[in-house]
């Protein structure tokens, strides 16, 4: 059985998700998202893009239900006993086959939450379910309440939370020893992502973001690769991942001379994540970090220039991204609380003179300051 974590771990995030439904009277929860199911069970897959289901009852008992690709999966990565095959056939309703599991279980009538908001779950199959449990019982929707519990790293995560963050750590080392004139983006890419296997982690829960040129201003993996030039500019999103958990970075790296729009956009960048990073405490609402990070933008004349968002909670995630909840965005009237792990990037893309600029780092939540899990200087790097 290959758990990364001790039976004593999982029993007391089982219980702080029976003292939750205990709370909303929920006689049982469907749970869809495989965040859930990895972070209460080990169940370890990305056979979520079919339909499976852990469903977990209010006396802590639970039954997954999935496909025959999934079976010694299961067995395999958590701690499940009882493991529920629905079979791959023409028509097939799984859907129908989740009523019957959860008539067996005497929850026909009863309180039951579903986590809706989650890629665990389609639109057909949320539909299908709704078709087949509305009769059966009391659905509640209850998107978010596993999330918020992961949220907070227990001692255990934030060991693995600091592994991924010193193999991000390395891989930028790795990226710094190729960047320069004439480099292949694929070759850094490589290095980059093979320094992670090597140190033991995990692929991430999405592709790693490189970009340079035209494409420095671009924050999402896209197809294609190009060799920089004398004068460039080279945008890096990656995160080092060790049993899932992420902590993610970002730089823009430049090649020749920093130009001074470079050195502008980088002062604000730094101006700009040292505020967020003060701003992290449990004095402070995910809110005003956003506002943090604005107010320095707005400063430095920037706001259009800037995104809507500069940050979020960071974990164990599966594709497609890494972002998790809580983000920093405006109004976010989540609080910061300590233990938690928190990704800031500053990304400045000015169209106008097609100049990127981006720094983040992540963090980790104390009942004062937070404390920065990269060794990497904020610094301006020109290669």
């Amino acid at each position: 059985m290959a758990l990364h974590f001790e039976p004593e771990e999982f029993a007391a995030r089982r219980d702080r998700l029976m003292i939750v439904m205990a709370e909303q009277k929920l006689d049982a929860v469907l749970l869809f998202a495989q965040e859930s199911m990895y972070w209460l069970t080990g169940y370890d897959t990305f056979g979520f893009c079919f339909f499976q289901c852990l469903v977990m009852k209010a006396d802590g008992s639970h039954v997954l239900m999935t496909r025959s690709a999934d079976l010694r999966q299961a067995r395999q990565t958590s701690n499940i006993e009882n493991v529920v095959v629905w079979a791959d056939r023409e028509n097939a309703n799984p859907a129908a086959d989740l009523r019957e599991i959860l008539n067996d279980l005497d929850l026909l009538g009863r309180r039951i939450g579903i986590e809706y908001q989650t890629h665990g779950l389609t639109a057909a199959d949320g539909r299908r379910l709704d078709e087949q449990l509305t009769a059966f019982g009391q659905l509640v929707d209850i998107s978010g309440i596993v999330d918020k519990l992961r949220a907070l790293k227990s001692p255990a995560e934030i060991v693995y939370a600091r592994k991924a963050a010193e193999l991000s750590d390395d891989a930028l080392d790795a990226a710094l020893k190729l960047i320069k004139a004439g480099a292949d983006e694929g070759a850094i890419l490589a290095a980059m992502q093979s320094t992670i296997f090597a140190g033991g982690g995990d692929y991430p829960a999405n592709e790693f973001i490189i970009g340079s040129g035209d494409d420095a201003l671009l924050c999402r993996y896209k197809s294609g690769r190009r060799k920089l030039t004398k004068n460039d500019q080279l945008t890096l999103e990656w995160s080092g991942v060790y049993r899932h958990y992420h902590a993610p970075m970002m730089r823009t790296v430049l090649t020749g001379k920093a130009s001074k729009r470079h050195q502008e956009l980088f002062d604000a960048a730094q101006e700009a994540l040292l505020a967020v990073e003060a701003a992290m405490t449990p004095a402070a609402t995910f809110g005003d970090v956003f506002e943090a990070h604005a107010k320095v933008m707005e400063a430095h004349e920037l706001t259009r220039h800037r995104l809507n968002a500069c940050g979020y909670s960071v974990g164990a995630r599966f594709t497609p991204s890494w972002m998790d909840m809580p983000m920093f965005y405006p109004g976010n009237s989540e609080r910061i609380q300590p233990d938690m792990t928190l990704f800031g990037h500053m990304i400045i893309f000015d169209s106008d003179t097609n100049t990127a600029m981006t720094l983040g780092r992540t963090y980790l939540t104390t009942n004062g300051a937070a404390e920065t899990l990269s060794r990497q200087p904020l610094e301006l790097i020109v290669k």
